[in-house]
């Protein structure tokens, strides 16, 4: 059941992005800085994490997951540090992802080549 809930959230938001894609004059860039806010906001008021232990991986895979990462690291070093502390520990989570991305990403171009 997790799977097809995993599925369907996932879902969900990339038809929602899709739709938005298509019938407005946003590009890509603007939708996933939207979905990424708009992850940031949920987590702020407490939703993204009820998200994450209903439907899983299926909300940890997305662009929002990226947004709820960067709150919940500024926050945390908030709460250690106070203000200062926002700066200090705000990549700290996401900094993994980052890393992860760039990496795949240069072991992928060596693979695959663009076509022209």
């Amino acid at each position: 059941m997790l799977y097809l809930k995993a599925f369907l959230f996932a879902g969900l938001v990339c038809l929602i992005c899709q739709v938005v894609l298509d019938n407005t004059k946003l590009t890509p860039g603007h939708i996933t800085s939207s979905v990424t806010v708009i992850g940031a906001l949920l987590s702020f008021f407490g939703i993204y994490d009820k998200i994450v232990a209903w439907c899983g991986a299926g909300a940890t895979v997305l662009i929002s997951n990226f947004g709820h990462m960067l709150y919940s690291s500024a926050l945390a070093g908030y709460e250690e540090a106070g203000a200062l502390g926002i700066f200090q520990n705000m990549l700290s989570n996401a900094g993994v992802a980052i890393v992860s991305v760039v990496v795949f990403s240069f072991v992928f171009t060596l693979i695959f080549k663009a076509k022209d």
